[in-house]
């Protein structure tokens, strides 16, 4: 049995945070300390040298997010095995998985398994809704089911060598972001603040109005998501274009991808 499980997530909406719960369910640890790297400005300085860590992200254009590499930047193990956890829009996880593997691997830990995951799109919106409601009831099933194989394999202690991970080494050029944010319909604001709340990158000021930093906005859509009034939504016309490839070509159903050793297979 695995004696403690490190659950540490980067999930502005929550979705990459109930995948990786379902996995460290399907390993029934009986302690899991959890690392929100979503407000953690700071990021997370610690060395773990006991029990497995879970590492989960959601996928930025193909690529793992630069804020994530940032907040982990000062984390460190001393061989513990981990499961890395990517989870993206229905259209493809690209580099993601095989960037956070390499980065992992040279801060000391092991990577046991990996898997990929979908999740409701940060640009979808009700009248565009691109992988509505993911993760759904049979992802999550799926999550605690790969839990329970990979606590299985340790039990064997086998699933030592990290597995074969799709990808390229070069990484795809990382896409710029920055300049682009949600905006505020005034009439609808009541200048509750959660959206500043809610913002992972800190760049919301509330006041007697609602500012945006927009060259630091990542568009996670957090604000968007969590406004109760809906009055923050993304709406600049490169956004509105994507949205409308992204249903035209990405609206066929993906189902969870996992990897692992062989001996598992």
């Amino acid at each position: 049995m695995v004696s403690k499980t490190h659950l540490i997530y980067f999930s502005p909406t929550k979705t990459t945070k109930k995948i990786v719960e379902q996995i460290a369910a399907g390993l029934n640890a009986p302690v899991s300390e959890h690392y929100d790297l979503t407000q953690m400005e700071q990021g997370l300085d610690m060395k773990l040298d006991d029990g497995l860590a879970i590492i989960g992200i959601p996928v930025y254009a193909g690529r793992t997010p630069e804020i994530v590499l940032r907040r982990i930047q000062k984390l460190s193990a001393t061989g513990i095995p981990v499961v890395l956890v990517a989870l993206y829009g229905n259209r493809a996880f690209e580099d993601a998985l095989v960037e956070l593997r390499d980065v992992v691997v040279s801060k000391g830990f092991t990577v046991v398994a990996a898997g990929a995951f979908i999740g409701e799109h940060s640009y979808s919106t009700s009248k565009q809704p691109i992988a509505v409601n993911r993760p759904d009831m049979a992802d999550l099933q799926k999550a605690k089911e790969f839990g329970t194989i990979i606590a299985k394999e340790l039990q064997k202690q086998s699933g030592k060598a990290t597995p074969e991970i799709p990808g390229d080494v070069p990484y795809k050029e990382r896409a710029p972001l920055g300049g682009i944010s949600p905006e505020t319909d005034r009439e609808l604001c009541t200048l509750c603040a959660i959206c500043a709340k809610v913002c992972p990158t800190f760049i919301i000021t509330v006041n007697s109005d609602v500012i945006t930093d927009a060259k630091n906005c990542i568009m996670c859509c957090a604000c968007v998501k969590y406004c109760p009034e809906k009055a923050r939504e993304l709406k600049h016309p490169m956004v509105e274009g994507r949205r409308e490839m992204l249903i035209k070509n990405c609206s066929e159903r993906k189902d969870p991808v996992f990897f692992y050793e062989p001996s598992l297979q």
